[in-house]
């Protein structure tokens, strides 16, 4: 049971509903894209600021304060110094921030355009894209996407994305967001992306990661008309 959240550092709807009390805490501009940051792992400052690009520091030490004062996220010091971590309460974001990001898988068909963008990302969005995939034996593929590694694992449970994997993974391939991305989500098949990856190691793996059903389990993306 969650003990009693104050509601700090915004203005409250003043609603006796979970989605307005919900959005009391983490509706205000930034908090979800900060939550997003923290579910792969715990990051510095720096790293936030870095991947955040547009927030202003200010704002940014301001909606960290705010997150840690209403028990979402906390510090932790270490010898890389201080660290903001997601606690345990805050992690639980997890899900309504995937079933977010595939509501919100159409809106980026158009392309990516003048946008920012960083590879840590689709350690969330993979995962929610491919919700539905599963495969015996488990199939691991290694994501090399813009100089960042990220591993994709696979089995009867479903789809899980690590960023900065403790392992590699034996078989990697290399290819922009927008390819990956279009093969998470069932735009494209294995087949026609084939000309705009570079695969080392098992080729046969990306079928069972991206399986040409990918339609059947997640609409398509398509085009703004």
């Amino acid at each position: 049971m969650i003990e009693k959240v104050k509601r700090r550092g915004a203005r409250s709807y003043g609603q006796f509903c979970g989605l307005a009390r919900a959005l009391d805490l983490v509706g205000e501009r930034w908090n979800l894209l900060i939550v997003r940051e923290l579910l792969p792992g715990p990051l510095r400052y720096n790293e936030l600021k870095t991947s955040l690009a547009g927030i202003a520091t200010n704002l940014l030490a301001e909606r960290l304060r705010t997150l840690e004062e209403n028990g979402i996220l906390q510090r932790q010091l270490g010898d890389a110094g201080i660290r903001y971590a997601l606690t345990p309460w805050g992690a639980e974001l997890r899900e309504p921030l995937e079933a977010l990001g595939r509501w919100g898988a159409p809106l980026v068909a158009s392309g990516r355009g003048d946008d920012s963008f960083h590879p840590r990302w689709l350690v969330l969005a993979l995962p929610a894209l491919l919700r539905g995939v599963t495969a015996t034996p488990p199939a691991e593929l290694g994501l090399n996407i813009e100089g960042f590694s990220i591993v994709l694992h696979v089995d009867e449970h479903g789809p899980r994305a690590f960023a900065h994997p403790e392992h590699a993974a034996g078989t990697v391939i290399e290819a922009a967001p927008e390819i990956v991305v279009g093969l998470a989500a069932g735009a494209i098949t294995v087949e026609q992306a084939r000309t705009f990856i570079r695969v080392e190691g098992d080729a046969s793996l990306l079928d069972a990661v991206f399986p040409a059903e990918r339609s059947a389990v997640a609409p398509r993306l398509k085009p703004k008309t």
